[in-house]
């Protein structure tokens, strides 16, 4: 049976993108966005809902949100769901759901080569997936050296 792993988001981002490395000078960037959302209830009342998710981009995609995203901005995002575990340091085990960017699209950047949803350059993409032999049981958050 097939199954489907997919994320397609457009939101802002909460915050800058930090970038790190992996102790095998791996690039890694993380960031989050919010997403909003809007209906009318049966009683014509307005409802709104916002909901925050954790990106994180690999090699030279995760260069290039370093350098050309900033808090506020909107991008669209295509990637997949990936969780992490790793213990923290009271010996917990800890879980983390991110989505993992494959493709991205600055929406509303400008002054900036990338405007009007040009595309990335081609190398953006290469390689820009998590590493196949990187660890699962990494907290990117706290154990890589800038």
């Amino acid at each position: 049976m097939r199954s489907v792993n997919k994320v397609i988001l457009v939101g802002n981002l909460t915050r800058d993108p930090e970038l790190k490395q992996t102790p095998n000078g791996q690039a890694v960037c993380t960031f989050s966005i919010a997403t909003n959302r809007e209906w009318t209830s049966k009683d014509s009342q307005k409802h709104n809902l916002t909901e925050y998710h954790d990106l994180v981009a690999w090699a030279k995609l995760a260069e290039i949100c370093s350098n050309l995203l900033k808090k506020g901005e909107l991008i669209y995002i295509e990637g997949y769901l990936k969780t992490r575990n790793w213990l923290d340091d009271s010996g917990s085990k800890r879980y983390k759901t991110e989505i993992v960017i494959q493709d991205l699209i600055l929406l509303n950047q400008k002054n900036s080569s990338y405007q009007n949803n040009e595309e990335l350059p081609e190398e953006a993409y290469e390689n820009s997936q998590q590493p196949t032999d990187f660890p699962n049981n990494i907290d990117i958050n706290s154990n890589l050296e800038i």
